[in-house]
């Protein structure tokens, strides 16, 4: 986060539209404040990712690896070519549940994996980690 008094950025990358609604009601109803304050924006694809991408930085991306459109991870790519902004945290959100999966993810880059289905508390608890490491 780059100022401490704003509001962190959240973008969440989902083409499901029940998935989004999953992870907006974390975000209102959960009990840690800088979970609850942030600023959230939906991305259903990856055309949709990297235009808001190229209009905003943000703090963390909670991403889809399988999108309409392609694979997620692809956005790490994007951001390995922007080496003058801030990199965010990259929580991979994925129904793959399988050891090379999890490894593609890494390898690509992502800070982390939360396998679909997940608990409210693991999602609030794995972003607050990557949050929390990010440089003021």
């Amino acid at each position: 986060m780059t100022d401490a008094t704003a509001p962190v950025r959240i973008l969440l990358v989902e083409d499901q539209d029940l998935n989004r609604a999953l992870v907006h009601a974390i975000v209102r109803r959960t009990s840690q404040p800088v979970i609850r304050a942030a600023a959230v924006t939906d991305a259903a694809d990856l055309r949709e990712a990297r235009a808001a991408l190229a209009a905003a930085d943000f703090d963390l991306i909670l991403l889809d690896v399988q999108l309409p459109d392609g694979s997620g991870l692809s956005v790490l790519e994007d951001l390995a070519a922007r080496p003058e902004r801030p990199r965010p945290a990259v929580i991979a959100l994925t129904g793959g549940a399988l050891p090379e999966q999890h490894a593609a993810a890494m390898r690509a880059g992502c800070d982390a994996i939360l396998d679909k289905p997940f608990m409210a508390d693991d999602l609030v608890s794995i972003a607050l980690r990557y949050l929390q490491a990010a440089p003021t």
